[in-house]
Formats: structure tokens, C-alpha cells, sequence
């Protein structure tokens, strides 16, 4: 990449918060089959939001980063739209884990 650091700074945030808009937009797919074939899910954004706030010495809390990610507060997030794992998702994630360590 040929930018300067502000504008790759710029391009990612602009990634980023496009990805935050598609899985805002995906509610039908829930954190365990992210989890299972990307190994991160919405509220791995959340943390490493957090994390990265923590870093700068940004005050941010886990439901202040979670909101930002899910668009809501996170309850209200799950009351909408969260599905209990089934137990094949739940087989598949083990299994995906087995294969990370």
C-alpha cells in the first residue's frame, strides 16, 4: 500500500465499519457460525475495540464497545435476535477449536 498512515488508517476504519454494517445487516447469522468458520464473532469486535481503547488510554466499556458493534445495547441485540446453539453448532465449534490448538 502506497498511502500514508493516515490514510490507511482512514481505508481500515472505513473496512472496518463496513464490516460492522454487513453483520448489522446479518442478524440471521449468529456468533457460534462465526465462531466456528472465522474463529472471531461480534463480540470478539467488541473486545478488541475495547482493547485497542485500553491501549490509548480511552475510556470504553465492554457494553459502550458491544453497542457500537451491534448497533444496540447487546441484550437488546439477543432478545431480537439471538437463537440458542443447536447441538450440531455446538459439535461443530468444539471440533473447530480442537483443530486451533
Amino acid at each position: 500500500m502506497t498511502a500514508d498512515q493516515q490514510s490507511r488508517t482512514d481505508i481500515e476504519a472505513a473496512a472496518f465499519r463496513r464490516l460492522v454494517a454487513h453483520l448489522g445487516e446479518r442478524t440471521d447469522v449468529q456468533n457460534i457460525d462465526l465462531m466456528i468458520l472465522a474463529g472471531f464473532c461480534r463480540n470478539c469486535l467488541g473486545d478488541w475495540m475495547k482493547e485497542a481503547a485500553d491501549a490509548r488510554g480511552i475510556a470504553l466499556t465492554k457494553d459502550e464497545a458491544r453497542e457500537a458493534v451491534y448497533g444496540m445495547p447487546y441484550a437488546e441485540w439477543k432478545k431480537r435476535h439471538h437463537k440458542e446453539a443447536t447441538a450440531e453448532q455446538l459439535a461443530a465449534f468444539e471440533e473447530a477449536h480442537k483443530k486451533k490448538g
